[in-house]
């Protein structure tokens, strides 16, 4: 690169952090409409009263999400008058999600690496759960305090299972946690989420009314909105994944999927996932080189989601399924992230064509039309396509909002190291394997 294109480069960087500097932090709260049509206003996990000015909200239905909207409350008006017209309005054309049946017994894994605090909020809303019959099980990650097992033992005691694993990574913590599950559903999430009380329940009762649901998925929103960051990320869609239910066939692949099964992404994240702890055990878990705090930097829920598919079972999303998730908050935070999805993406794809070659000529054919999805996924928007400023959240389907390029960049670098960091880990975990016998 010349001098000239890289002081152009440097300059359009910095015009893009100035104008992330100017993002105005969003409100995050709910409305729920009961059966009478009235309307409850709550704040967001951890938000204060709703005030004047931009609202990020999730609708529900007499308790059941129903979908998002970005509303505003003008200066000196009633918060819950100025949003019920657009709530109401939303719920109207939504269908009334069907009551659960009983769910099977769970266990729930949380891997983490000191992050106590935040794993406390965690857990406090994992034991408010209403599912009848559930454990959770802490993974302490490469641990260099006793932090988080001091934090266990002295507020949690019986009610939670500690377990170290030595080994860094997410895909190792989430396999001790599978190894140690005792219940037929073994779910995830995270430690910077707050479970809805009704998360367990929605995610792993489909697994008793569908024999060959391998794995489930659900809705994950934002806790906050108060930075640049935050608002940024969620702008682009965040981890939402709409407020459809669907199920993927292998045996059906769905027509509007053409990259079926190797666009992972569009299934579910890491945050919110369950999976039929037989089934999860037959293909062998997640790859161990893939994942956060590997040089892989992640991957390992995408791998899951295709090794079981792969496998010839469904895989089910539920919006009725919620967690809320603190995004990261710098711009920092956000390179790092774009680099780490795009490290994470082909890393995952090295790992199922490594583990399962037979999919190799079904992955050739589709390489030219993953090609073109990676530069869509990838592509950078000024706008929010109407020729207006960047996009607050709300249309999570859409992921048409601003993108800058130089976190487009950083991802698709990400993208071309992923296969090296996926080879990188390899060699690392066989370091640190012992020999069997």
């Amino acid at each position: 690169m010349s001098r000239i294109a890289r002081t152009r480069r440097i300059a359009r960087t910095q015009e893009e952090i100035r104008r992330f500097q100017s993002i105005a932090p969003v409100q995050v709260a709910e409305l729920d409409l009961d059966g009478e049509g009235r309307i409850a206003l709550t704040p967001g996990p951890g938000s204060p009263p709703v005030t004047s000015g931009p609202v990020f909200a999730l609708v529900r239905r007499e308790g059941r999400p129903v979908g998002t909207l970005l509303g505003q409350v003008p200066r000196g008006a009633e918060p819950r008058e100025a949003l019920a017209g657009p709530a109401r309005r939303l719920a109207r054309g939504a269908r009334p999600a069907a009551a659960p049946g009983v769910p099977p017994r769970a266990s729930v894994v949380v891997a983490t690496r000191e992050r106590a605090d935040r794993l406390a909020r965690a857990l406090d809303s994992l034991l408010a759960q209403d599912h009848p019959d559930f454990e959770i099980v802490v993974v302490d990650n490469a641990p260099v305090t006793h932090e988080t097992r001091d934090l266990v033992e002295r507020k949690y005691g019986e009610r939670v299972r500690y377990v170290c694993e030595p080994v860094p990574g997410l895909a190792v913590a989430h396999n001790r946690g599978v190894a140690v599950a005792r219940t037929e559903v073994v779910a995830f999430t995270d430690d910077d989420v707050v479970a809805d009380p009704r998360w367990l329940t929605e995610l792993t009762a489909p697994f008793a009314a569908d024999p060959r649901l391998g794995c489930a998925t659900g809705l994950i929103l934002p806790a906050r909105l108060r930075t640049p960051a935050q608002v940024l990320l969620e702008s682009h869609g965040g981890f939402a994944k709409g407020f459809t239910p669907r199920t993927y066939d292998p045996k059906s692949p769905p027509p509007d999927e053409p990259l079926f099964p190797f666009t992972a992404g569009r299934f579910g994240s890491g945050a919110n996932m369950a999976f039929r702890t037989a089934v999860l055990r037959a293909v062998g878990g997640f790859d161990p080189a893939t994942g956060a705090g590997t040089p892989a930097r992640g991957g390992d829920d995408l791998y899951g989601f295709v090794r079981v598919l792969a496998a010839g079972h469904r895989l089910h999303y539920t919006p009725q399924a919620l967690v809320w998730h603190h995004h990261r908050e710098t711009w920092r935070d956000l390179e790092t992230q774009a680099y780490g999805y795009g490290a994470g993406l082909t890393a995952y794809l090295t790992a199922i064509l490594v583990n399962r070659p037979a999919l190799l000529p079904a992955f050739l054919a589709k390489l030219p039309g993953g090609l073109a999805h990676a530069r869509a996924l990838t592509a950078a928007r000024d706008t929010d396509g109407t020729g207006g400023e960047a996009a607050a959240p709300g249309e999570h389907d859409a992921r048409t909002h601003p993108w800058p390029r130089r976190l487009s960049r950083l991802q698709r670098r990400g993208m071309l190291y992923g296969p090296l960091g996926y080879v990188r880990a390899r060699r690392a975990q066989r370091a640190v394997t012992p020999e069997p016998g």
